[in-house]
């Protein structure tokens, strides 16, 4: 079974994409031990206008953005799921928003490869579905540091 499904709102879809986040959710599942579940990502690639729409009707944000991540579980109920290896049934880990213009710019604008700007989003996305944040330093360095270390481990390097 598929970790993830991939909807294109209003753009092409891009058979380089889908290999991309598989190898990107590949790897986040086995970096959290949780390849064996059933849990998986709803991943929609968009424009800025849609996300910008989403954003607002979902967060009161009237503006567009490069990632929105829906997570399904709170951080602890996550947690315990995941300790118990409670995985019978399918679960919706979360859905996750990009805006794959954004992407194009953000590579350009931090002197990378559009993969590594994607994969990025990919990894920053899943961690905010496993239930990290970056409000507080602490939980930012935290999540950063499982963000570095997938990237790292798949090569996909600044």
């Amino acid at each position: 079974m598929d970790k993830y499904e991939i909807i294109y709102k209003d753009m092409k879809e891009v058979d380089s994409y889908e290999a991309i986040v598989k190898k990107v959710f590949d790897k986040c599942f086995e970096e959290e031990n949780i390849q064996d579940s059933k849990l998986y990502i709803t991943v929609t690639f968009t424009n800025p206008e849609n996300i910008q729409k989403i954003n607002k009707e979902y967060r009161n944000i009237d503006k567009a953005t490069d990632v929105l991540s829906f997570p399904m579980f709170e951080k602890e109920e996550l947690d315990k799921k995941i300790e118990e290896k409670d995985f019978l049934h399918e679960d919706v880990l979360g859905d996750i928003v990009i805006s794959i213009p954004k992407v194009e710019e953000q590579a350009k604008e931090y002197a990378h490869s559009f993969e590594r700007e994607l994969s990025y989003m990919l990894v920053h996305g899943f961690y905010h579905l496993m239930g990290y944040d970056h409000i507080e330093d602490e939980d930012k360095k935290e999540m950063r540091k499982k963000e570095e270390k997938v990237l790292e481990d798949l090569q996909i390097l600044r």
